[in-house]
């Protein structure tokens, strides 16, 4: 046999033992628990997730063929259908959550910049639909006859990676969960027109943060001033305005107006900022640059297990979203360290065939992969972890979340609080 480490012990050495003990402890995970540790029950996830296994039952048959390394690699030495379901009905979601804010602040540290010249951080906002069926989830009710439940995320545009994920009821509207954002000053924050709000608006300057968005059909305003575009540059116009509105707390500062027409399409749109310092022509191109969040929803729904559920309460389906969200944070730190040139799903791939295969990890992630001989030999153990004692601690993260908002409705918390 060969010497080293299975492919997802090196993945799970990202993740360091010490850190989640402290949350466990924090959130009582293990209260009450004697046989099924939460690691165990993380790892389960996890496995689900870089797998693709599709419920408990493909889970349990597919680890009773890797009986040898059950315990050196979830902690147990059988895995049961029925105590898997249970851990996923008891163990608190906010384990992973706050699991998933700690990872970013670490994958950060190796993500690459984004395209742009300016240095402020820019992050796209935006919210997704993950239809739910209503005879098995009664707690998810959307419409008459449909159930679904709502993902809103930031993804910020340094390696493309969420920085925020909620989960709410799909009735829930986006810009209740966008007024609860804080954002760091001097970032920019790009959104579509269905977060169009006055008082965010306000919100986001009163933070000294930038927006980027569509302008409304219909909303009020009035030129202030306008400038001359440059010539061949696609913008139409750039003018600075002012909004009506009526609500007492509203934006009463001025805005600027840019107009901009598509050669491709050769469609005309507007876009609406607080940015005056950036270019008219950049103004576009980042809200172009939004599109990189829907992009996101898309692979994450594709590759990922986010649309069938491992179980059917709500605590269940929000472990199962967030370490979702875990995994991708990995593979995305995986590419990151070591530079690879395959895409995300062609990382995400080679290790879902590979999870208990002892190879050295960094060889997966290489563009052509070697002989047989040199994959099955290890000189030295990989060296791939999380430096928890770099980078801002997780307490200053850029965004921070009111910990007294739940993240669901109380109708929907169940038994996972």
């Amino acid at each position: 046999m060969a010497r080293g480490r299975t492919v997802f012990r090196q993945i799970l050495q990202l993740v360091p033992r010490t850190e989640f003990d402290k949350l466990v402890r924090e959130h009582r995970g293990e209260k009450g628990i004697r046989s099924f540790p939460c690691w165990t029950h993380f790892v389960c996830l996890v496995y689900a997730q870089l797998s693709r296994q599709m419920s408990l039952r493909d889970i349990v048959l597919a680890l009773e063929t890797k009986k040898s390394l059950l315990y050196h690699t979830f902690g147990v030495a059988e895995i049961r259908r029925t105590t898997l379901a249970d851990a996923n009905e008891r163990r608190s979601y906010l384990i992973y959550e706050a699991l998933f804010a700690k990872l970013y602040q670490q994958c950060l540290i190796q993500a690459p910049a984004h395209r742009f010249r300016f240095r402020h951080k820019l992050y796209s906002f935006d919210a997704s639909l993950v239809s739910l069926c209503l005879s098995v989830f009664p707690w998810a009710t959307y419409r008459h006859a449909k159930g679904a439940i709502k993902l809103h995320a930031l993804l910020d545009h340094e390696g493309h990676i969420p920085s925020f994920v909620r989960v709410t009821a799909a009735s829930t509207h986006e810009i209740h969960e966008g007024r609860k954002l804080r954002l760091e000053p001097d970032s920019i924050v790009t959104f579509d027109r269905g977060y169009v709000d006055h008082l965010w608006f306000a919100q986001i300057a009163a933070q000294g943060a930038y927006f980027v968005t569509r302008l409304k059909r219909g909303m009020g305003f009035r030129v202030l001033a306008r400038r001359r575009p440059r010539p061949l540059s696609g913008v139409t116009c750039d003018q600075t305005i002012r909004l009506r509105a009526n609500e007492p707390d509203s934006i009463r500062s001025d805005l600027r107006r840019v107009g901009f027409l598509d050669p491709g399409s050769g469609r005309r749109y507007f876009f609406l900022t607080n940015a005056f310092h950036l270019s008219a022509k950049t103004i576009a191109e980042i809200y172009r640059a939004r599109w990189q969040v829907e992009l996101f929803f898309k692979w994450i729904k594709q590759h990922l297990r986010i649309k069938t559920f491992l179980g059917t309460s709500p605590n269940a389906v929000m472990s199962q979203v967030y370490v979702a969200m875990i995994a991708y944070l990995l593979l995305s730190y995986l590419k990151f360290s070591c530079h690879s040139p395959l895409t995300l799903y062609a990382v995400a791939k080679r290790i879902e065939v590979s999870l208990f295969d002892r190879v050295d990890l960094r060889s997966l992630l290489t563009k052509h992969i070697g002989s047989r001989r040199e994959l099955t030999t290890i000189e030295r153990p990989v060296q791939l972890s999380f430096t928890w004692d770099s980078g801002p601690p997780a307490s200053d993260s850029i965004l921070q979340r009111i910990h007294s908002d739940p993240l669901v409705p109380e109708s929907l918390v169940g038994q996972g609080e």
